[in-house]
């Protein structure tokens, strides 16, 4: 219902500055940066920034929701409710995946107007979709939990989501890479979500889909069983 409510700030907004993305890089490296045979640059960044865009999402809507609850104290209400840990994670799960849904259909509908993709294996595509957006939603809510203030959840974004989405090969391939950060780039579980999204379109990718779906899969696991944890054992939500 808040991010409903203000549709301009939740979905317009990340679709018009992904729009600027594309704009800027597109116009800049077209004819000058290449990652697939076959593909245009425009057609290799528009997957990235929609995936960017929905992980980016994800984490701002579960995580700005829990700590606007702490700082106003009506999270009060959520603990007097007969909702256990369960259902307080698939809550916040679920409402950030619904939202990132409608953030990357106003995306991909909006870029239509630039490049026309095709869909190669829209099961992969679903599958990525739902563990990335899942996973960033997922460490959303610890943020959320272990934050006390909204500068916190800065924090977390300018350090930690930021840096690891604008090096996940969003705007590159990663082949082109020298060898350490070629390297590096393989340790950031951000570029399997980027690599293996981009692979439901175009069927290609610089690792196999079973890696990227193994990764992120992994990541979310590892992420909900600690932010479980978090829950079940009450840590820094009881006052």
């Amino acid at each position: 219902m808040r991010f409903w409510s203000v549709l301009g700030q939740t979905v317009t907004a990340p679709v018009i500055t992904a729009l600027l993305y594309l704009l800027v890089f597109a116009q800049a490296l077209a004819g000058r940066a290449s990652a697939y045979e076959g593909v245009s640059y425009t057609e290799f960044l528009v997957p990235g920034l929609i995936m960017m865009t929905v992980m980016q999402n994800a984490f701002a809507n579960t995580s700005s929701s829990l700590i606007q609850s702490k700082v106003m104290g009506n999270i009060v209400f959520l603990q007097m409710a007969p909702l256990g840990p369960w259902e307080w994670f698939s809550a916040y799960i679920l409402a950030a995946l619904v939202r990132c849904l409608l953030v990357a259909l106003a995306m991909f509908a909006a870029t239509l107007f630039f490049v026309p993709l095709a869909i190669h294996a829209p099961l992969a595509l679903l599958a990525m979709f739902v563990l990335s957006a899942g996973s960033l939603a997922v460490v959303g809510l610890i943020a959320g939990i272990v934050s006390q203030k909204f500068d916190h959840i800065a924090a977390f974004t300018n350090f930690f989501i930021n840096p690891l989405a604008f090096l996940s090969g969003v705007f590159y391939s990663v082949h082109a890479l020298p060898k350490f950060w070629y390297t590096a780039s393989h340790l950031n579980p951000f570029f399997y979500m980027i690599d293996g999204f981009r692979y439901g379109f175009f069927g290609r990718a610089d690792v196999p889909i079973w890696h990227s779906i193994a990764w992120t899969g992994g990541f979310f696991a590892i992420a909900s069983a600690v932010c479980l944890w978090m829950l079940i054992s009450g840590y820094k939500m009881k006052r």
